[in-house]
């Protein structure tokens, strides 16, 4: 059984320094930016989310921890902000570290996720997807979210 924890500033600072840098390759890997710029890129937009860090208003940092190990098993972000004129959930980012992952701990997580949701008097949680993670795509669709968004490309070669 895994429990939310509120993160503490030294596993915020953690999270921050490798999140940034994973979301920056993200990006490059969909084809959104330029490794020479994605960095920067990032950075940007953290800053602009989470201006006060930790304190930012009506952001939510969790450590994903297993009751009986205990150990931390990965981490959790959502935001509250407005959807249509309702205020809901918006999961920024959750991750389970590669030794714990197949193992359920994203399931437990996210059903963790909608009790608190719940308790803070929200009834919709949305989140992004990379195309290419078809493992979480899966695991959100097992969990019941539907899909309201597709963006789609197609590289073409040089050829005249």
């Amino acid at each position: 059984m895994v429990r939310l924890v509120p993160m503490n500033e030294s596993d915020f600072h953690t999270y921050l320094t490798s999140s940034i840098a994973d979301y920056a390759q993200e990006h490059v890997k969909a084809g959104n930016w330029s490794a020479e710029e994605a960095q920067q890129k990032a950075e940007e937009e953290f800053q602009q989310l989470v201006p006060d860090g930790l304190a930012s208003k009506n952001q939510y940092f969790f450590t994903i921890e297993d009751e009986t190990l205990p150990a931390k098993v990965g981490i959790l972000w959502f935001a509250v902000r407005d959807q249509g004129g309702q205020p809901s959930a918006f999961v920024y980012d959750v991750e389970i570290f590669a030794e714990f992952r197949r193992r359920g701990y994203g399931m437990q997580a996210f059903q963790a996720l909608e009790s608190y949701v719940r308790n803070l008097g929200l009834t919709t949680i949305s989140l992004h997807v990379f195309g290419h993670n078809h493992a979480a795509r899966a695991m959100y669709e097992k969990l019941g979210y539907i899909t309201t968004n597709v963006s789609m490309s197609k590289t073409l070669d040089n050829k005249v």
